[in-house]
């Protein structure tokens, strides 16, 4: 199935990059700091909603004020590398709220999971009673996140 790429000329890209910096921008906002009028910053909103570039708005939250002081990176490897383990183990780590991220990769190993959680005693009891049990997981490889350098949300258009 080919990808459709839908073109995005600079207003659309300005557009782009103010939402991702603050989706409670209005259209007004919007209008005022690219110089357009409201009528087509709206009408131009909308296409970029409806054609899915805009997947949806978000609210990010601070996870160490919130307690969750721990990320680790884990490197999963399966037993077999066929459709129905790997499926099933998709299915699974859908309804694990702890994997915040999730990727198939090619490599060593089969999935790369970030992981977020309150600290490293909760790490041990996701991984002994969630993690490793998942039916199909062989091995885990743990990466502890000693100090966050960069994390943004913003893509670079």
């Amino acid at each position: 199935m080919p990808i459709y790429y839908m073109k995005i000329d600079e207003t659309d890209k300005k557009i782009l990059r103010l939402l991702q910096g603050d989706a409670h921008l209005t259209l007004k906002d919007i209008s005022n700091k690219i110089n357009l009028s409201l009528s087509p910053v709206h009408d131009r909103v909308k296409r970029l909603q409806k054609e899915g570039i805009i997947e949806k708005y978000v609210t990010i939250l601070d996870k160490k004020k919130l307690g969750q002081n721990l990320s680790v990176y884990c490197q999963v490897t399966l037993v077999k590398q066929t459709h129905e383990v790997s499926e099933e183990f998709n299915r699974a780590i859908l309804n694990l709220a702890e994997v915040v991220e999730c990727n198939f990769v090619s490599g060593s190993f089969d999935y790369m999971l970030k992981i977020v959680l309150a600290d490293m005693e909760s790490y041990h009891e996701f991984h002994q009673k969630k993690l490793s049990v998942l039916s199909g997981v062989s091995l885990i490889n743990s990466f502890f996140i000693i100090s966050e350098v960069k994390s943004t949300t913003v893509l670079p258009i």
